[in-house]
C-alpha cells in the first residue's frame, strides 16, 4: 500500500509517503515544484504522480531502497525511462 499525504503546499510541494507491505513500512520525503507537476502531469493531482511515481519505483527496487528524501526531478537520473514509462502508472 502507498499512502500519500501533502504536508506542505508551497513551491515545491511536499509529501509524506509511506509504503506498507507484509514486509514493514517505509516512510519518505518528496518535494515536487508545481512547474515539475504541470510540466509532468497536468491531468492529475500531485498526490497521484507521487503514487504513480512511486509505483514506478517499486516495480524496480525494494521500498527500502527508495531514498528517504528527495525530490521528484531525480528520479530520471535513476531511471531514464521514467518519462515515457509514467503514463502507464497514472492510467
Amino acid at each position: 500500500m502507498i499512502d500519500v499525504s501533502r504536508t506542505d503546499d508551497g513551491d515545491p510541494m511536499t509529501f509524506r509517503v509511506v509504503v506498507r507491505d507484509e514486509e514493514g513500512t517505509t516512510r519518505h520525503e518528496v518535494t515536487m515544484a508545481r512547474k515539475a507537476h504541470q510540466d509532468l502531469t497536468p491531468g492529475h493531482t500531485p498526490e497521484q504522480l507521487v503514487e504513480a511515481a512511486f509505483r514506478f519505483l517499486l516495480d524496480r527496487e525494494p521500498k527500502e531502497s527508495i531514498l528517504g528524501r528527495f525530490d521528484m526531478t531525480i528520479i530520471p537520473t535513476y531511471f531514464p525511462e521514467f518519462h515515457k514509462e509514467l503514463p502507464a502508472y497514472l492510467d
